[in-house]
């Protein structure tokens, strides 16, 4: 099952829930007006502004949570050069992670400092959990290495899909194994390699 970061803010969720709802519909409202939803080759994808110039979310979903008649596009320009990036890179285009800002706001040091080597690695390549824990100085931190990973809010654009085991084993990934394996073929990674 692919889990959806926004599905608390779904139309589906009883307005009788013990909560504010206008709190509900304020959280709602502002992720609506800076999401928009991108059709790429491998699934229906959620792309959140932080702001007019940074992402914050980027996530493989098979339910959009929000209408499509907003077009958010004109107040934050940094949606639409994300999915140039993405149609490029689903077209066979090298895709540098450094290309597009994004914005965490909630990150810990330690999630900051692993997502920071993610994005170090180039197309086409993969790294171990174990070498983003000697990249950030904390060699024996491979499993909370391996939740960091399992963290990160941005899809592609920040390619924790370039992450394997140390063993040649595929590893995890929030948008599926099949899909993290077609995103290294994609990349022209020989993926026969990985177990």
């Amino acid at each position: 099952m692919i889990m959806n970061p926004f599905k608390q803010f779904r139309e589906e969720i009883p307005k009788d829930v013990p909560f504010d709802v206008e709190s509900y519909e304020g959280t709602r409202n502002y992720f609506a007006s800076r999401t928009v939803s991108y059709q790429s080759p491998m699934g229906g994808m959620c792309i959140v502004a932080a702001d007019r110039d940074n992402i914050s979310h980027v996530f493989f979903t098979d339910n959009f949570p929000f209408d499509e008649s907003r077009c958010p596009q004109i107040q934050y320009p940094v949606l639409t050069r994300a999915q140039e990036l993405l149609d490029g890179y689903f077209a066979g285009e090298p895709l540098d992670a450094s290309e597009i800002p994004i914005q965490i706001d909630w990150g810990t040091y330690f999630q900051d400092a692993v997502w920071g080597a993610i994005r170090q690695i180039s197309y086409g390549e993969v790294r171990s959990y174990k070498w983003i824990a000697e990249q950030i100085g904390k060699p024996k931190a491979v499993r909370a290495v391996g939740n960091a990973v399992g963290s990160n809010p941005i899809t592609i654009l920040m390619p924790c899909h370039r992450v394997i085991g140390s063993n040649g084993k595929l590893g995890g990934y929030g948008g599926g194994l099949e899909r993290k394996r077609e995103l290294l073929a994609l990349e022209g990674y020989p993926v026969e390699r990985l177990k």
